[in-house]
């Protein structure tokens, strides 16, 4: 089995969540591996026109993709398995040869290095809509942040804002730019080879936990190739990752459209919407004409329903 990826710079910072903590930690058998790390214990959300902030309890750590692979143990192999598997697994872009890529939205997000004022909150992160996009501020280590902003210009997200700038004394410069809006490889699997994580699904990062998903999907591969060479139809196991992914990304998209139609009447959430919903339409076009469920996962494998 193969899996193929390229090279990319990682994000200068992630803001993982508790239940995804838990799960990796669960798939490494480690309690440690999120120790020492910032914390993120409060969300502070201003999101529509005109409205109030709004706190809400959270449970996230702070770090970076780089520090993150380093502090996951090595994959291993097992040496003494007889089962040959001719499988490619492609873990992030570019696609497939065989692949489109279908993009829901047009946003942008660009990553910036922020200081705290004195009186921003160590443990809390910032949500706040404006007219032309959004911006997401989360503490780092002692005074330092990062802002992202999602949308429109830096300058001129920043010149709305009520919320987000009074939490910072100073902006640097942009570390580095990424799509912010879902989008996915059409098709993501085919006859012996799967991608999973961002070379199959991309997610928005106000609504979606990209670092969960992307092990969800590369446990479920891993069953659903160790069920093919254990006997069951290529094409059924195939075809029921295909499902799950779908309705997972549909999932995902419709609460896509539940926030941005609430960030703001104007223009650029309009647009968003729009292209949102054309993911949806197409989501759900392609579960109608999918098959049943024919299997289930346990653990990390796949049993027949």
């Amino acid at each position: 089995m193969l899996a193929e990826h390229v090279d990319r710079a990682g994000l200068p910072a992630l803001m993982v969540s508790g239940k995804t903590q838990a799960l990796i930690s669960d798939v490494y058998d480690r309690d440690d591996l999120f120790v020492g790390l910032p914390r993120v214990e409060t969300r502070v959300v201003t999101w529509g026109r005109d409205a109030e902030p709004k706190s809400f309890p959270h449970s996230a750590v702070i770090v970076s993709e780089r520090e993150l692979s380093e502090r996951l143990p090595a994959p291993t192999v097992d040496s003494q398995s007889d089962v040959q598997l001719d499988w490619t697994i492609l873990a992030s872009r570019p696609l497939s040869s065989l692949s489109v890529e279908r993009r829901f939205g047009s946003r942008v997000a660009a990553v910036v290095p922020v200081e705290l004022t004195l009186r921003a909150e160590r443990l809390t992160c910032w949500i706040e809509s404006v007219s032309q996009g959004w911006l997401f501020l989360i503490p780092g280590a002692e005074s330092r942040g990062w802002l992202l902003a999602v949308g429109g210009a830096l300058q001129s997200l920043f010149a709305e804002s009520r919320l987000v700038s009074k939490q910072i004394q100073s902006v640097g410069d942009t570390a580095g730019q990424f799509p912010a809006h879902p989008a996915m490889a059409d098709p993501f699997c085919g006859p012996g080879w799967l991608a999973c994580g961002s070379a199959a699904l991309a997610f928005d990062p106000l609504c979606g936990d990209g670092t969960g998903n992307a092990i969800r999907e590369a446990i479920l591969a891993t069953a659903v190739i160790h069920a093919a060479a254990s006997g069951a139809r290529e094409e059924e196991v195939r075809e029921h990752y295909r499902s799950r992914l779908l309705s997972a990304f549909l999932r995902h998209l419709k609460l896509c459209r539940e926030f941005y139609s609430a960030g703001h009447d104007a223009p650029w959430w309009e647009a968003e919407v729009a292209l949102i919903d054309q993911g949806i339409e197409f989501c759900q076009r392609e579960l109608a004409n999918a098959s049943p469920f024919l299997y289930r996962l346990q653990g990390y494998n796949l049993h027949p329903v």
